[in-house]
């Protein structure tokens, strides 16, 4: 398995591999771009088909951590970490205690944090072996209630913000009455979908957890469809909150939806997508921009931690976001290539507004 000829990588500057035998964990860290500062990213646990898969998306996700703190304007630069094995069945203190002792061994190069398939308790057992993790300070949120160090409800915010300006460019109207189908009710899936609720969306919503589903229909009324059929929801905004690729070739025909806005990572499964997305009169909020309220959360983490300037970063997405929009109407040029341009503008610079 070839790294530096793999179609997804990207100039990256380390690549890690790790196995420990005693706990039987396998890990990835792809550390992308350090130009701003150490690399910043989570750490996923999910059950991949192979190894080659678990390099792809370690490749892609730590490329868009790159960009996405680039954009956010933090001091930090761009990596992620795979551990491959399903959560469900092979996630153990000791696996976990194998993984902080992997990120470890590099020196800081790599901080590690929750993502997918991982919580803030896995981190905190990662934690127990390198203080190279994030995302797991207690503090209280801007209304001064007690939370977790969990990013997932800032992730959710800011792509709440982000559908604001995307609706507000495309529709030329607010939230409330506009239908949105939400893609995965994971925990950022979630928060979204209550953020979306109090604004007056109407929500359709898909996912494989019926427990789920059930409370999106008892607490906002949700129509509930099912995984195949939500790219074809007769709604004006397609929210993406699962597993990158969501948008190809097989799904982007299906779409009615006039905005595509969410949280997944790498929602464009190919280059070529954002042109695609473009030519079929779809506003596309390019991911690593919308979904950045979590890291910018984490990044304001330290003894003098303040959820309002946090929070008033993560407003600054909705404001990126008109930028990119209309810039694109200017140019014709794609929104994601447009966002790659600012991004990769800033990768060469080391200019932090605020320091760790």
């Amino acid at each position: 398995m070839s790294v530096f000829s793999h179609k997804d990588f990207d100039h990256h500057e380390d690549v890690h591999f790790h196995h420990d035998p005693a706990t039987g964990l396998k890990a990835i860290v792809a550390v992308h771009n350090t130009s701003r500062g150490p690399a910043l990213g989570g750490c996923r646990m999910f059950a991949y088909q192979s190894d080659e898969e678990a390099l792809s998306d370690v490749l892609r996700l730590s490329r868009g951590m790159s960009y996405k703190s680039a954009m956010a304007n933090l001091p930090l630069g761009g990596g992620k970490s795979v551990i491959i094995g399903d959560p469900s069945a092979m996630k153990t203190p000791a696996l976990l205690q194998a993984m902080g002792k992997f990120v470890h061994s590099l020196g800081g190069q790599y901080i590690a944090a929750e993502d997918s398939g991982t919580s803030v308790p896995d981190i905190e057992q990662m934690g127990s072996m390198t203080p190279h993790v994030a995302g797991i300070q207690s503090k209280l949120d801007v209304d001064g209630n007690p939370v977790s160090g969990d990013p997932s409800p800032s992730t959710a915010y800011g792509v709440f913000v982000g559908i604001k300006a995307a609706v507000q460019h495309k529709l030329q109207r607010d939230l409330n009455g506009v239908k949105v189908a939400i893609q995965g009710l994971g925990n950022v899936g979630m928060y979204l979908a209550q953020y979306l609720a109090d604004a007056g969306a109407k929500l359709t919503v898909c996912d494989i957890n019926e427990e789920k589903l059930n409370m999106a229909k008892l607490r906002w009324n949700a129509n509930i469809v099912s995984v195949e059929d939500i790219f074809a929801a007769d709604v004006d905004v397609f929210a993406p909150c699962a597993m990158g690729g969501a948008i190809n070739d097989q799904t982007l025909p299906q779409i009615k939806a006039t905005v595509i806005a969410g949280a997944a990572n790498n929602q464009l499964a190919e280059k070529h997508h954002d042109q695609a997305v473009l030519e079929r009169g779809i506003l596309y909020a390019p991911d690593y921009v919308i979904n950045a309220g979590g890291i910018i959360d984490v990044s304001y983490e330290g003894p003098e931690y303040s959820a309002k300037k946090a929070r008033t970063h993560i407003d600054g997405i909705g404001d990126t976001l008109a930028e990119i929009f209309e810039r694109s109407d200017a140019t014709g040029q794609p929104t994601e290539l447009l966002a790659n341009k600012i991004a990769e503008e800033r990768l060469q610079l080391r200019t932090p507004e605020h320091s760790l």
